[in-house]
């Protein structure tokens, strides 16, 4: 993520609280990802409370009112708090992109304030905080489920496209060399990352992860052993569903699984052609940071999701899999605003 240097910030608070807010967007993005990867995404049965507090209930009693309440969840106070301090980082950084928004508004007559991008930022969080309540109250459905990751992720590059604009207006040249070759296969990165994110998130949501436990193989030395592609990806099952640990039989969790994994072998592969592209035909160091930092991301999510399955999931790889990816888009973000012109309003 680079910003092109001597750039003037017509707006300094604004452009920092931007920046915060960018920070916050991605930190909540992780710290959902542990939630979710934890189990723990039912870890308060109702919303936007938790059995009805505030608060995860710790005294006896308020835990044995809570229990009553929710017989059929039992209260796992440790999961509870996982799922509330996620919903308290997302409140602030709600009220946060609301604080943007209104500042925005006030100052839209003024050169250099944004008005279209933190409006539409506070219409996605309304949506978020939407999803985060059916992802509650339809039991983790998994269509629900991604839309809330991606609304997540697309609250983040928003904030960050803001940022970079803020922080390069004014200038009458790109970052980037602006052949029509090379912004063409920025756009289709961006196509083909926010695609295989979409397609992490299906993965994750539907419990298949580890519907394969060899590397290349699938599992019992198979590479491609058998697979339901049409039950893989229903979208919509109806409610009434618990889709906790998941509801696919193990064919349909494979066939999610190797589309992942194809999905996967076609970003590194475009990634890395695309690094080498810039290293070698695009003057400047700008393309020459560019490729170095699009290898490097590309290259360990690709370790890592190997890792995820060998070493059967492990929490903190399986989290920073997550991380690498909203840092893999937020990169092809910033290149294709580095590649367009930015010239004052």
């Amino acid at each position: 993520m680079m910003t092109a240097r001597g750039a003037t910030v017509a707006s300094p608070w604004f452009y920092r609280f931007s920046l915060l807010a960018t920070v916050l967007a991605l930190g909540v993005v992780v710290l959902g990802a542990y939630v979710r990867l934890s189990d723990a995404g039912l870890g308060c049965p109702d919303w936007p409370g938790c059995y009805g507090h505030l608060t995860v209930p710790e005294s006896p009693a308020a835990q044995q009112a809570a229990q009553a309440a929710y017989p059929h969840r039992p209260l796992e106070a440790a999961k509870g708090w996982k799922e509330m301090i996620h919903r308290y980082f997302a409140g602030a950084l709600g009220l946060l992109i609301l604080g943007l928004a209104i500042a925005a508004w006030r100052k839209r007559k003024i050169s250099g304030y944004p008005l279209v991008i933190p409006l539409l930022l506070l219409g996605l969080v309304v949506f978020q905080a939407l999803l985060g309540m059916w992802t509650v109250t339809w039991q983790l459905k998994p269509v629900v489920v991604l839309a809330h990751l991606l609304g997540g992720l697309t609250i983040v590059s928003l904030l960050w496209w803001q940022v970079l604009r803020m922080r390069r207006s004014g200038e009458s040249s790109s970052g980037l060399v602006p052949k029509f070759w090379l912004k063409a296969a920025l756009a289709l990165g961006l196509v083909l990352v926010v695609a295989q994110i979409a397609l992490g998130g299906w993965t994750s949501s539907n419990y298949a992860a580890l519907a394969c436990n060899q590397f290349p193989a699938c599992h019992d030395g198979q590479i491609w052993p058998n697979a339901d592609f049409s039950e893989g990806f229903v979208l919509w099952r109806g409610l009434g569903i618990n889709y906790e640990y998941g509801v696919l039989e193990a064919p349909a969790r494979v066939a999610i699984h190797l589309v992942h994994r194809l999905g996967a072998v076609i970003v590194a592969v475009f990634t890395l052609g695309l690094a080498l592209a810039l290293w070698r035909w695009v003057p400047g160091r700008v393309a020459t940071w560019s490729a170095v930092v699009l290898a490097l991301l590309v290259t360990a999510q690709f370790v890592l999701g190997v890792s995820n399955v060998l070493f059967i999931l492990p929490l903190p790889v399986a989290v920073a899999h997550n991380a690498g990816a909203a840092l893999l888009l937020l990169t092809f973000v910033t290149l294709n605003h580095l590649i367009r012109p930015v010239r004052a309003s």
